[in-house]
């Protein structure tokens, strides 16, 4: 009988972050999937820049091993890069936020 511990170096990405568009003024929404939970250290990034939650940004997460990352009311200047981080695994993934054009 084998006895697995969970550690955080048994943790590993089941189903990682997957580029989405959106349109301004909707909500972009990435989800990511650990095999295990307790993995410490969790972080979303846009671009570089930490994400925290607020009005604007919603940070969830579900029995420990599904992240989910909802930005809402998008401008362009949210297209970019999103990383999860978790411990000492990362998935990313483009975001792309496209105008509405108006078409006659």
């Amino acid at each position: 009988l084998l006895l697995l511990c969970c550690t955080e170096e048994a943790a590993v990405i089941v189903s990682g972050l997957k580029n989405t568009d959106v349109f301004v003024g909707e909500s972009a929404t990435f989800t990511c999937e650990l095999s295990h939970p307790g993995v410490k250290n969790v972080q979303w990034w846009l671009d570089g820049s930490p994400l925290h939650n607020n009005f604007v940004t919603e940070i969830s997460e579900q029995d420990g091993m599904i992240h989910t990352l909802t930005l809402n009311d998008v401008a362009c200047h949210d297209s970019g890069t999103v990383t999860f981080r978790a411990g000492s695994l990362i998935s990313s993934a483009k975001l792309l936020v496209k105008g509405i054009s108006l078409l006659e």
